[in-house]
C-alpha cells in the first residue's frame, strides 16, 4: 500500500502575483487557491504545485536556514512534467515570450522535451513520450 496519497511541490517565489500570472498562462488553467503566502495550481489529481512568497516561508524558517531569497534567480529545482502535446506548449511559451533554456528536442531518453524558467529561475519542462523508443 502506498502511503503517500498526493503530492504537493511548493517553490518560493520573490512576488506571488506575478507568479500566479506566469503559470495561470503557461499552464493555461486558474489557480485552485489564491491567498496571501500561498497559490496552488491542480495539476493532476495526485499532484499540486503551490506558489508561496519567500517572505512566508522564512517565518517558518526563522533562522534555521539561509533566506530563500539568496537563491532568487538561480536554478534551484527542475519540475518535469509530462504533457499529451509538447509541440503545442512550446508554441504557447514562445508565444508567451518565456526564456526558453533548451528548446523542444528529441531526447536521448526517448523524450521529446523543452526547459525554460519561470520568473524566479526555477526550471520547468514540458515532455511528451516518445512512442516505440528503446
Amino acid at each position: 500500500m502506498n502511503r503517500f496519497s498526493k503530492i504537493h511541490t511548493i517553490l518560493y517565489v520573490e512576488d506571488q502575483e506575478k507568479s500566479r500570472d506566469f503559470y495561470e498562462k503557461i499552464f493555461r488553467t486558474k489557480a485552485i487557491l489564491h491567498v496571501p503566502g500561498m497559490t496552488e495550481f491542480e495539476l493532476t489529481a495526485d499532484f499540486v504545485l503551490g506558489l508561496m512568497p519567500n517572505s512566508g516561508i522564512v517565518k517558518i524558517f526563522e533562522d534555521k536556514a539561509p533566506h530563500p531569497a539568496t537563491g532568487t534567480g538561480i536554478p534551484r529545482c527542475e519540475i518535469y512534467l509530462y504533457v499529451d502535446d509538447a509541440e503545442s506548449e512550446y508554441q504557447n511559451a514562445t508565444d508567451l515570450n518565456v526564456e526558453i533554456i533548451s528548446p523542444l528536442l528529441t531526447r536521448n531518453w526517448g523524450d521529446r522535451a523543452f526547459y525554460f524558467s519561470d520568473p524566479d529561475g526555477h526550471i520547468i519542462v514540458f515532455a511528451t513520450k516518445i512512442k516505440n523508443h528503446e
